[in-house]
């Protein structure tokens, strides 16, 4: 590797130091760095710079947040939550792991997992702020369950993993395919809420105060406050770690309206929510611009909170989220990507090139376009495969999944809607929570996934 090459990588640690320290929005320093390193070690202009702004999934989080923060000040996300209660009749362990089920029905009938978690993440967020429920568990639900049927027959992604494997003279089996990837999810999700049921952050206490918007988090209305990705004092202990990152309060927001029966506006954003849906998953219209539309509607009926609006639009994650993704984008530019997939696949032993290859793509998707690094590493095991025994099924499985299941990451388009739609005391440290657990996730899971499927034989 160039001295230039490790210095990004040096830099882009010290960034996350400085983030969890300190209160100062990450994006900032990312969009900092990638105008140094892009003017003056790459000779880069400003749109060169700005050419991976992930424009997509920055719509996706103002379209989603400023629909659902209307959705919560009306009553609707707090009605929708208390009948999930009520359906479980007091058996509250039961209702994330129907939002599981839900987003993996929904992405194995082929919706982008991006688009089911947006719709799926406000309910979500909501139960696990009125429930006590932790909030970092309810995120891994939604995005676990939507990668765990991510991989099915008819979704985009298995389609691509074999189609990649086709055109280089491989089958894939598509049920085998699928399979790997519901169980292991499963899996990961299982130790997780195991784990954090013994270290004793499974629950905390139930704030039902926020899902009504009186106590709104942080996360879903970011514009409010001075400082942007600024810090909120949270008591000792509240968060895993000292010091960090933490999105900024929220102004002051007016009283919710409250409502114990279905009012018209209540009928109104539940019709709305079917139309979101609809059009994401019928015709696959983005479901960005279907919040901004939905969200216009909305704001046409409730003009009294008219100075709202826009502060519900969570403008820490736009520049959490968009600052780091158009500075990791120069790692791909410096050619980082591109040293580490050389170096693994010079280690020569199969595998450990293929687990090698699993970190690398895990480690990079959870900064980036999973569906894009699929496209861009698995054909990178084929000379592995071309030169091993291994099982062209088990290693493109053990690659596809090490590549999405990392996807908690806060940086990433689910793991920023997780963000989002936290509510109550969650919203002040969710992001340096997700952190951690996207950490912890990136060091097991793509070891997990190659012992089970590569390692094991059973593909």
């Amino acid at each position: 590797m160039t001295l230039v090459q490790i210095l990004i990588l040096v830099v882009l640690v010290v960034m996350f130091v400085i983030a969890t320290k300190w209160p100062i929005n990450i994006g900032i320093m990312g969009f900092v760095g990638a105008f140094l390193f892009g003017t003056f070690a790459f000779g880069m202009s400003d749109k060169e710079i700005l050419a991976e702004f992930p424009a997509s999934i920055v719509l996706t989080i103002i379209g989603v947040t400023f629909f659902f923060s209307m959705a919560q000040r009306n009553g609707t996300i707090k009605m929708l939550v208390d009948l999930a209660i009520r359906a479980v009749r007091g058996r509250l362990g039961i209702v994330p792991w129907i939002f599981f089920v839900i987003a993996s029905i929904l992405t194995a009938l082929g919706t982008f997992s991006p688009a089911a978690v947006a719709l799926l993440a406000p309910a979500a967020m909501g139960f696990a702020a009125a429930s006590g429920y932790s909030g970092v568990v309810m995120g891994a639900m939604i995005i676990n369950g939507a990668h765990a049927g991510a991989f099915s027959p008819i979704s985009v992604s298995g389609i691509i993993v074999r189609d990649i494997a086709k055109e280089n003279g491989f089958d894939i089996d598509k049920g085998a395919l699928f399979a790997a990837s519901y169980v292991i999810n499963v899996l990961v999700t299982v130790l997780t809420v195991i784990i954090m049921r013994l270290i004793g952050r499974l629950r905390t206490t139930p704030e039902p105060e926020a899902v009504d918007g009186g106590a709104t988090g942080t996360a879903a209305a970011g514009g409010g406050g001075d400082r942007l990705g600024g810090s909120t004092t949270t008591p000792a202990g509240a968060a895993w770690g000292k010091g960090g990152t933490q999105l900024t309060a929220p102004a002051p927001a007016p009283a919710p309206v409250r409502t114990n029966t279905l009012s018209p506006q209540v009928w109104l954003t539940l019709s709305l929510i079917a139309v979101m849906v609809i059009g994401a998953f019928g015709f696959e219209l983005p479901i960005g611009f279907l919040g901004l539309a939905c969200g216009l509607v909305l704001a046409f009926t409730s003009m009294k909170h008219s100075e709202t609006f826009v502060s519900g639009i969570s403008w820490s994650t736009v520049l959490l989220v968009s600052g780091m993704i158009v500075y990791i984008s120069l790692l791909s530019k410096a050619g980082v990507i591109d040293s580490l997939s050389t170096m693994a696949v010079a280690i020569g032993v199969p595998l450990l090139v293929a687990v090698v290859l699993c970190y690398v793509i895990g480690i990079s998707s959870a900064f980036a376009s999973s569906t894009a690094l699929l496209t861009a590493f698995i054909p990178l095991s084929i000379p592995l495969l071309e030169q091993s025994d291994l099982s062209p099924t088990a290693v493109m499985a053990a690659l596809a999944i090490s590549a999405t299941i990392v996807d908690v990451s806060p940086f990433s388009t689910n793991g920023a809607l997780v963000i989002a739609n936290a509510k109550g005391t969650a919203a002040k440290t969710i992001w340096r929570d997700l952190i951690i657990y996207g950490a912890i996730v990136i060091a097991v899971a793509p070891l997990l996934t190659w012992l089970l499927l590569v390692v094991s034989g059973v593909m």
